[in-house]
């Protein structure tokens, strides 16, 4: 059996020979090429290239043709800025308020990047597309909503919802015709990528997400396609809603319990996905440390339906390596049990080199905000917003610091810190808003009330 026939088999909860492996791989292509994440990502050609060669390189049985959820934001008038390793940031929200959505133009297909991915998509079906399942990745609505209103949506969420409702309508509506360009060039499979979806309440994600998400997959299953919910950082609370939606697959990071997710998706009759750790493994591990997370998911997930898959986009400079040996566990079952027999993981002697502030000596409320990467990741993005708005409000100084899990220092300190999930801020060193992001009243009464006890010493 190839292996396109193996994910969509594996969508469908239906036998097959082994595990479905699916490298997320977005701007890593451009480091397979040797080129910039942002000369990569404005061309069709290199995108083509890219992603064909990592589909080769790593044996993909599926690929992305694309990861970037800022492209739909970026078509509809939000300004980016572009790091050389990473998909760009929205640094502009084009909203005043929900209300004004009405007032907008459709997503043009012509404009912003969608002319060269367009081509990319048609390259890579042509080239790849009968043996290797494309997935076309959306911005979900949530996600998408977020980049055009910012961090003023949280606010909203309490304060205007029936304009929030209309403004996910019309997201949604975007987000199924993105979906539908996507199949119209060759895709076999549809992603919507709605990563703040981890970052609100349940009451919150039943009243104004479910239904815009089952909206999109109901578009996809009409064109005859299967769609995915991708969803990163801690949506545990979000996650049997998210397998009341009416997508045929759910897949998370390393935020979540696979094996949760598993009984879940067992239970509601999904497929699911995940969750090799990104940085401590893929990134930043040996290559024994990317084979025994591989095996851990492969535990953990093992049943019909289970896809592997890192926990989100790889990042740029992530070892070929490190990808390899994943991939070896996945196809080769003589491999995995060498490798459980032999593999150790490695060793982490570089945490002793991380040293905190003494938070209670300094004067100023110290935010540190724990996250993979405010450039890349959305949640992570919105998260050091509310920390850098927050701190301007404040009456009390107020350091912000950024710890990206990239990093080893960003590891050491979310290990210091004893922070289980990104994106979290801590308010002098304890965590405090953990994979959910507060209104800035909230948050600048956090920094107050701190900075009063420091006071008061």
């Amino acid at each position: 059996m190839i292996g396109k026939e193996i994910v969509l088999n594996t969508l469908r909860r239906i036998e097959t020979p082994r595990t479905a492996w699916l490298p997320y791989v977005g701007v890593h292509g451009a480091s397979v090429l040797g080129v910039g994440a942002r000369t990569y990502l404005q061309s069709g050609s290199l995108i083509a290239r890219g992603q064909q060669q990592a589909a080769e390189l790593y044996r993909a049985d599926g690929i992305p043709v694309v990861f970037d959820l800022q492209m739909e934001a970026e078509a509809l008038g939000c300004p980016l800025a572009w790091p050389e390793d990473g998909p760009p940031s929205v640094t502009g929200h084009p909203l005043s308020a929900c209300a004004a959505i009405a007032d907008m133009n459709p997503l043009d297909f012509s404009k912003g990047r969608f002319p060269e991915v367009a081509e990319a998509t048609r390259t890579l079906a042509a080239a790849i597309g009968d043996t290797v399942a494309l997935y076309g990745l959306v911005a979900g609505p949530f996600t998408l909503l977020s980049h055009l209103r910012g961090s003023e949506l949280f606010l909203d969420m309490l304060m205007d919802s029936d304009n929030v409702l209309a403004a996910m309508d019309w997201c949604a509506a975007t987000a199924s015709r993105t979906a539908e360009f996507y199949l119209d060039h060759g895709a076999a499979v549809i992603a919507v990528v709605d990563p703040m979806i981890s970052q609100i309440s349940l009451e919150h994600f039943e009243l104004f997400v479910s239904e815009a998400i089952s909206q999109v997959a109901d578009a996809v299953h009409d064109r005859g396609a299967l769609a995915s919910l991708f969803v990163c950082g801690d949506a545990t609370r979000n996650l049997e809603a998210m397998c009341r939606t009416r997508c045929d697959n759910l897949s998370v990071d390393e935020n979540v319990d696979l094996s949760l997710l598993r009984a879940l998706a067992q239970k509601h009759n999904k497929s699911y996905g995940g969750n090799i750790k990104l940085t401590t493994a893929l990134l930043l591990g040996t290559l024994d440390d990317a084979r025994l997370d591989a095996i851990r998911c492969l535990d953990e997930g093992a049943g019909p339906g289970f896809i592997l898959a890192p926990g989100c986009d790889l990042p740029f400079a992530t070892p070929p390596a490190n990808l390899s040996a994943a991939a070896d566990m996945a196809l080769d079952s003589e491999l995995r049990d060498e490798a459980r027999e032999t593999a150790r993981a490695g060793g982490m002697d570089w945490l002793d080199e991380t040293v905190l502030p003494d938070y209670d000596d300094t004067e100023q409320v110290v935010l540190d905000v724990i996250t993979l990467d405010s450039a890349a990741c959305a949640p992570c993005q919105y998260m050091m917003d509310a920390a850098r708005a927050a701190a301007e409000q404040a009456d009390a100084p107020v350091t912000v610091n950024e710890h990206k899990i990239k990093r080893r220092e960003g590891i050491g300190v979310m290990c210091r810190l004893d922070v289980k999930n990104v994106p979290t801020i801590c308010v002098d060193g304890v965590p405090a808003f953990i994979s959910i992001i507060p209104d800035a009243n909230t948050l600048v009464e956090a920094i107050e009330q701190r900075y009063r006890e420091k006071q008061q010493r």
